[in-house]
C-alpha cells in the first residue's frame, strides 16, 4: 500500500467526506479528507498529495479559491473539483484555471475513482515520458521531431518516402513550423545520412556574397579574396545541402544554382575549371513561392527544378496534439542549457499552453519555455512563467520605462522587434516593412541575436 496515491478529499460536509474516502480508500488509493478548507490548505502546505478533490461550494474558501491558495504554494499540485450542477459554467472556467478536472454531483462512486485514476494517469505519462527520454542515446538528437498529431505524421511519412528516393524537396510553410526539423528527417532518412548537413539561410546572407558563400571563391577573385575558400555546395559534398528562404535568393544568382542541379558541377567566383559535387537539395519557404514566380522574382526553371516532392509542414496551431510532446521535449532541452534541474508544469499553465493560438509557431513556443525556464522561482512553471507579460496600459511612457530600467540599446531594439513580429504573428515580411528596413537586415539581425 506504500506505492499508493495519496489523496486529500476537502468538503464541508463530513458525510461526503466519511463517503468519498472510504470509496477510494475501497478503489486502492491512500485517502484522508477534511470538513475545514483552511486546515485542508495547511494540510497541503505541510505535506503534498498526489490530488486533492475539493468541492467548489464551501463557507470561508471556496473550491478555487482553495485551489489558487493552493498552487502559489505548491504550482505542481493536482487538484479536481467536485461541483453541483447549476455551477458547471463556474467549474469549467476553475478548470482553466488550473483545476485538472471536474465532476458533476450526484455523481457515482465508478464516476469519482475513474476521474481521480485519469488525473493521476495523466501524471504518470508524463513523468514516464521524461525519464524515457532521458534513456535514450544519443541526447537531443534522438528526439529530432515530434508527430503525435496525425497532420506531422503524414509530414514524415513524406518526408521519408521522398528520401529514399534521393529527389529534391520543397518544403512550404508558415516561418517557425520547424521546416528545419523536416529538412534535416529528409537527410537522416535517407542514404546521404552520414554525409554532412549544410544549412544556408538565403535571406541573412548579405547579397554580394551570396555566390562566394555558395560556390566558393579562387585567391584574387576580388579585392577581399585573400585566399582560397570552399563553398557550401562543396561543404554538402556527398550530403544535403538546406537552402531556407530560398525565394530570397538574388535573380542574378538563381540561373547558377541552376545549372548545379542540371550538371552536378560547381564553378567557384574566379575559378576555371568546375568541380563534381554530389549533392542533395532541399529547399524551404515560408512566402508563396508561385507568386514570386508570377512576379518575375523566382525563376520558373528553378522553380519546377527544385519542386519535385512538395511538403506543407501545418502550422502549430492546427496540430494541437504536438503542443504537449514539444513543450516536454523543449523543457528538457531548456533546463539542460540552462544548468536546472528538470521542472515541471502546472496545472493552469499547461492550461494557457494548450489553448494558445501560437502565431510564431514552434519557434515562439521555444523561446517561450526558455524564457520561462530563466525566469522560473519554483521547481515547476507556473501561468505567470509561461503566459508573456501584458501590454503597457493606455500612456504609460515605454520608453520612460527602458531608461529607468537601464535597458541597453541592443536590448530596446531587440524587444520592439519583437513587439512587431508579435503583432504581425510572426510575419517577417510584414515586420520588415513596418521596420522601414528590409528582409534581409531583419533576417540578418534576428539571427545574430540567436547566436549570442
Amino acid at each position: 500500500m506504500t506505492d499508493a496515491a495519496r489523496v486529500l478529499v476537502v468538503d464541508d460536509d463530513a458525510g461526503v467526506v466519511a463517503f468519498l474516502v472510504e470509496v477510494l480508500e475501497d478503489a486502492g488509493f491512500r485517502a484522508e479528507g477534511l470538513s475545514d478548507p483552511a486546515e485542508a490548505l495547511a494540510r497541503v502546505e505541510a505535506e503534498p498529495f498526489d490530488l486533492v478533490v475539493s468541492d467548489v461550494e464551501m463557507p470561508g474558501l471556496r473550491g478555487p479559491d482553495l485551489m489558487r491558495a493552493i498552487h502559489a504554494r505548491r504550482p505542481d499540485q493536482l487538484v479536481l473539483l467536485m461541483t453541483a450542477f447549476g455551477s458547471v459554467d463556474m467549474a469549467v472556467d476553475a478548470v482553466r484555471a488550473g483545476a485538472c478536472d471536474f465532476v458533476s454531483k450526484p455523481f457515482s462512486p465508478d464516476r469519482i475513482v475513474l476521474a481521480v485514476e485519469r488525473a493521476l494517469e495523466e501524471r504518470r505519462m508524463r513523468r514516464q515520458i521524461v525519464r524515457l527520454r532521458r534513456q535514450l542515446p544519443g541526447g537531443e538528437d534522438a528526439e529530432r521531431i515530434v508527430a503525435r498529431s496525425p497532420a506531422m505524421q503524414r509530414v514524415c511519412d513524406l518526408a521519408r518516402r521522398a528520401a529514399r528516393g534521393g529527389v529534391t524537396v520543397l518544403l512550404g510553410g508558415e516561418s517557425g513550423v520547424g521546416k528545419n526539423v523536416v529538412a534535416r528527417l529528409v537527410h537522416d532518412a535517407g542514404d546521404r545520412a552520414g554525409g554532412p548537413f549544410v544549412q544556408v539561410n538565403c535571406a541573412a546572407l548579405p547579397e554580394a556574397l551570396v555566390e562566394s558563400e555558395l560556390f566558393g571563391v579562387r585567391r584574387g577573385a576580388f579585392t577581399d579574396a585573400r585566399e582560397d575558400r570552399r563553398g557550401l555546395l562543396v561543404e554538402a559534398d556527398g550530403g544535403t545541402l538546406f537552402l531556407d528562404e530560398v525565394t530570397e535568393m538574388p535573380l542574378g544568382t538563381q540561373p547558377k544554382l541552376l545549372d548545379v542541379l542540371e550538371t552536378g558541377r560547381v564553378r567557384a567566383v574566379g575559378a576555371g575549371e568546375p568541380v563534381a559535387v554530389d549533392v542533395r537539395f532541399v529547399a524551404a519557404t515560408n512566402a508563396a513561392i508561385e507568386q514570386a514566380v508570377a512576379d518575375g522574382r523566382f525563376r520558373s526553371d528553378l522553380y519546377y527544378r527544385l519542386n519535385v516532392v512538395r511538403i506543407e509542414v501545418p502550422p502549430l496551431r492546427s496540430r494541437p496534439e504536438d503542443v504537449e510532446p514539444l513543450v516536454e521535449l523543449l523543457l528538457e532541452r531548456a533546463c539542460a542549457r540552462q544548468g536546472r534541474g528538470l521542472l515541471g508544469v502546472s496545472a493552469s499553465a499547461w492550461r494557457w499552453l494548450r489553448t494558445w493560438r501560437w502565431p510564431g509557431n514552434v519557434r515562439e513556443l521555444a523561446n517561450t519555455i526558455e524564457r520561462a525556464v530563466a525566469l522560473a522561482e519554483h521547481d515547476t512553471l507556473t501561468l505567470d512563467d509561461v503566459r508573456p507579460p501584458a501590454p503597457p496600459a493606455a500612456g504609460e511612457d515605454f520608453l520612460a520605462g527602458a531608461v529607468a530600467a537601464g535597458m541597453r540599446l541592443a536590448d530596446l531594439e531587440a524587444t520592439y522587434i519583437d513587439r512587431v513580429l508579435q503583432h504581425t504573428g510572426g510575419n517577417k515580411v510584414e515586420a520588415a516593412q513596418l521596420l522601414g528596413i528590409d528582409r534581409r537586415t531583419l533576417y540578418r539581425r534576428l539571427e545574430a541575436r540567436d547566436d549570442d
